[in-house]
């Protein structure tokens, strides 16, 4: 029997879990770790070598994935024959690999579903049951479909929410590397010629040369230092549930990108909703699915909240009515779609709508936050030049 090492986490704290079980394979050590109520992330044998070289599938991938196969399935081919002709032009080698693990567990008599789930980093909850579901109902091909759409939809929007934080970044960025050069090359020059001259400098400038020596002598433990504290907030984070709750609220609630995370949520949520429920996937097994494929705790709170109210008979939209966590257009269109016995459809609608109201927001976010770094940019530029020129003019003025 072999040990594995793997990382799960616990859907009722959020918590990350790491630990060692002993199975006969991959996929018996997956079917422990969720017996125990937890979601495997990562499983892998113990004492597996350290590897510079990071494996990656992007989201292409999967989208060609799943569309080559649907495809392939649809035409009449087998299934091991689709995923055999998959693999051979899967141009990523470790999608291949996957593929060909895929194989060899189709092939033992596993399902196509519990085959891909053995490989949670790439195939995620939402993606096995999307499979489950179709190969229940006989749609496999139109359930790799829309799971295909549904990536690609993801991939646009977290490209453009992307988009929307670089330009920022970027301008902070380049504003940083002007301040420093300005500390560490002109400012030095203004000291020398007060010094040669015996006049005192004044004390907005002796504070900025008193900043460009500190940078100028530890520039290395600031570097140090930087890289450490961001590398120990990114594990905190990620990987500590007060970390995650804390920057999950901030994103909820932070100054002009708030709004456009919390459309982006609600946009995740529904559309993954309608994917689920479209093929098939029971109400509460989509609820439980959905709050950890939106990829916030405050919200995924809130569903798993629901849901126990769910099971108690209530609706879904009366459980979310009220709940700070989901914007009031969700338990609104909600009801009129469990009204008229078309819910999917109408979480469906839910997600275009946000989906076009986050495009409406990240250009309303880029149309003002260039003023608002102008503004600091403007600030930062009068504060060097201030402390440059207010001693030149103080010389000039002295001369006459």
């Amino acid at each position: 029997m072999l040990v594995f090492e793997y990382e799960a986490k616990d859907p009722a704290t959020g918590q990350l879990l790491k630990a060692e079980v002993q199975a006969d394979n991959e996929m018996v050590a997956a079917k422990l770790i969720k017996e125990q109520g937890l979601v495997p992330i990562d499983i892998k044998k113990k004492g597996e070598g350290f590897s510079f070289r990071r494996e990656h599938v992007g989201s292409k991938d999967k989208v060609l994935f799943s569309r080559q196969l649907s495809t392939l399935i649809n035409a009449g081919l087998p299934l091991t024959q689709s995923l055999r002709t998959v693999g051979t032009q899967t141009a990523n080698k470790h999608l291949a690999g996957v593929i060909n693990d895929v194989i060899v567990s189709v092939e033992a008599g596993t399902s196509l579903s519990s085959s891909l789930g053995k490989h949670p980093k790439i195939f995620n909850d939402v993606y096995v049951n999307l499979v489950g579901a179709g190969e229940a109902s006989g749609t496999l091909d139109e359930a790799l479909t829309r799971i295909a759409d549904q990536q690609e939809k993801d991939a646009e929007i977290n490209s453009k929410v992307k988009g929307a934080m670089v330009y920022p970044a970027i301008v902070m960025f380049v504003i940083a590397m002007v301040i420093v050069f300005m500390l560490v090359v002109v400012l030095p020059q203004v000291e020398q010629l007060y010094e040669d001259l015996g006049k005192d400098l004044p004390i907005l400038t002796k504070i900025l040369l008193f900043v460009a020596r500190v940078i100028q002598k530890f520039w290395w433990l600031i570097i140090i230092v930087s890289g450490a504290g961001i590398w120990f907030m990114r594990r905190w984070a990620k990987y500590t549930y007060s970390g995650k709750h804390f920057v999950d609220r901030l994103k909820m609630k932070a100054p002009l990108f708030g709004r456009m995370f919390m459309k982006l949520f609600m946009a995740r949520f529904a559309r993954t909703g309608q994917t689920l429920m479209a093929s098939g996937v029971p109400m509460l097994e989509m609820m439980d699915i959905t709050s950890r494929a939106v990829d916030n705790v405050h919200i995924e709170q809130s569903l798993v909240h629901a849901s126990q109210k769910v099971k108690g008979g209530k609706t879904l939209s009366s459980t979310l009515e009220g709940d700070p966590n989901f914007l009031p257009l969700v338990p609104q269109m909600l009801s009129i779609g469990e009204q008229s016995g078309s819910i999917d459809a109408m979480m469906g609608k839910v997600a275009s709508f946000y989906e076009k109201e986050l495009d409406n927001e990240i250009k309303a976010l880029s149309t003002a936050i260039e003023p608002i770094l102008m503004v600091f940019l403007a600030g930062v530029a009068g504060m060097m030049v201030g402390a440059i020129l207010i001693p030149i003019y103080g010389l000039v003025g002295q001369s006459f």
